[in-house]
């Protein structure tokens, strides 16, 4: 290849060229090269026509009629959105709050936070493919970034309130920042700041992202400088700064709230639960227990082949002169991963979404690595028929539990949405004040404070709720036919609406704050 006449000329193999990130590549993998006037303004259009895409079908598919879910109405309620604070548990971390406070401030529109949320994650997804172009080349990146956006996990968590995506991002970032960071003051700052983001979305997700990080800059030697470890560990401590202050301001110490953390979390400790994240992929957003039968095997297709194409892309990789960087994203994957396949005995799919985010890189590699066999094959006409073929079966069955996932979150809304109607219709107004099942999601679309005298909450006595049904509208919900809790059990009592597919609740509603009953 000619190099413009103001470089020298490359008369040594491409092995005995150092990089700036400490990598000895081929020319395939020196990243990017100078390039022609005319040629710079086009330069990174292929990874911004990935983001749109992934940005349009969340648009598309993602955000139209949905609801906020319990977790979601926890995290918007306390920066604004349609009622007063949640209680916030011990294991919450508050960064994705700060994300989505710009606009749950303003508004309590649920469709405005989706299409805020879905454009912000495109222009992440964006961000964090960039970080990695002095790297990889931006085929490679497109396809990594194409693999990974059409997942329906990714799909489906882009426009929601929810910190796993954008750990995923912050991780991407991260990663490809730091083989850059000893040479380079604004990679270094890069990976502080990536580090910390994660950290403050999602403490233990910012722990196991700098363990390997760190471990790396003591294992190779062109990334071994004292200022890149110290960054990382800075990044790792400042991130966790609000959940740390947290810890002593509202739970006597940040050993307390660790022990509160695990207590509501539950069911930690080693456990083997690779089977659970395989039968959550069918559409479960959390699979606890996880003890159902595998109903739809065709789901979880792709994950088996994974680990098979994170080997033939790290193969890939060497033979190209990329390997550190793409070996770096693995290890880091499995880092973050590891917690969540043998420490806790449940499963939700966007637990994994840092670990796929990286990995999507290395089985980039071998994915192009196949079609450029399948060409040059025999017969390159059904080699790529039928790599064609499987591609688009994979994104049929993906679009497929998206569908359903979405659905479902559908229903949530109008599931909410008839029974805050029927309690406003009760004289439950705000101020009000809901306990019992789903009292969270009920209490947001009612409008009302939510709080539970057991379990995670625990922020209020029954004495406490009794005291304030005397002067604020309350509404108990239990299930249908159910014996609500002493206090309540003069009071009048409603059949709520049920949207199909759910469960009938009953209300029993202070008395002197209501209408009449229906019957």
């Amino acid at each position: 290849m000619t190099r413009p006449p103001a470089r020298r000329a490359a008369t040594r193999p491409a092995a005995a060229h150092p990089r700036v990130d400490g990598v000895t590549t081929s020319e395939a993998s020196a990243g990017p090269r100078p390039l022609a006037p005319a040629r710079v303004r086009s330069a990174g259009w292929p990874l911004a026509a990935v983001a749109a895409v992934f940005t349009l079908a969340q648009l598309a598919l993602a955000v139209p009629g949905t609801g906020l879910g319990w977790d979601e109405a926890v995290y918007v309620s306390q920066v604004g959105g349609n009622a007063p604070p949640a209680y916030f548990s011990a294991p919450r971390a508050r960064g994705v709050t700060y994300l989505v406070a710009p606009v749950a401030a303003f508004t309590a529109s649920t469709t405005a936070i989706r299409v805020y949320l879905a454009l912000l994650s495109g222009a992440a997804l964006l961000g964090a493919l960039r970080v990695w172009r002095p790297l990889l080349p931006d085929r490679v990146l497109v396809v990594a970034g194409a693999l990974f956006a059409g997942l329906w996990v990714t799909l489906f968590y882009g426009p929601r309130v929810m910190p796993n995506l954008w750990c995923a991002f912050g991780a991407l970032a991260a990663v490809g920042l730091l083989p850059r960071a000893a040479r380079d003051r604004r990679a270094l700052a890069g990976l502080g700041a990536a580090v910390a983001a994660v950290t403050l979305l999602r403490p233990s997700d910012g722990l196991w992202l700098a363990l390997p990080l760190l471990a790396a800059t003591l294992l190779v030697p062109a990334w071994r400088r004292p200022r890149v470890p110290a960054v990382t560990a800075a990044g790792l401590f400042l991130g966790a700064v609000p959940w740390e202050v947290e810890a002593y301001t509202s739970y006597s110490g940040l050993v307390a709230r660790l022990h509160r953390a695990g207590e509501i979390q539950g069911t930690m400790g080693w456990y083997f639960s690779v089977d659970d994240h395989v039968r959550a992929l069918a559409g479960r957003t959390l699979c606890r227990p996880c003890d159902i039968a595998w109903a739809h095997p065709w789901t979880g297709f792709w994950w088996f082949l994974l680990p098979f194409a994170v080997l033939g892309g790290l193969a890939a990789a060497r033979r190209a002169g990329r390997a550190a960087p793409v070996l770096l994203a693995t290890a880091t994957a499995a880092s973050l991963a590891a917690p969540y396949l043998f420490t806790l005995g449940y499963a939700a799919p966007r637990f994994l979404l840092p670990a796929y985010a990286l990995l999507a890189l290395p089985a980039a590699e071998c994915a192009l690595l196949v079609w450029s066999a399948a060409r040059t094959a025999r017969r390159p006409r059904l080699a790529t028929g039928l790599l064609a073929v499987l591609l688009v079966a994979h994104l049929g069955v993906q679009y497929a539990v998206l569908d359903r996932t979405v659905g479902y979150s559908r229903s949530v809304r109008a599931q909410f949405t008839g029974i805050a109607a029927a309690l406003h219709g009760l004289g439950v107004r705000p101020p009000c004040l809901v306990t019992g099942r789903e009292y969270v999601p009920i209490g947001y679309f009612t409008g009302c404070s939510s709080r539970q005298p057991r379990g995670h909450d625990g922020s209020i006595t029954e004495a406490g709720l009794a005291a304030a049904a005397r002067t604020t509208p309350l509404a108990v919900v239990v299930h249908a036919g159910r014996t609500p809790p002493g206090y309540a059990r003069g009071w009048p009592r409603t059949r709520l609406p049920s949207a199909p597919g759910w469960r009938r609740f009953d209300a029993y509603v202070s008395p002197g704050t209501t209408a009449p009953a229906a019957p």
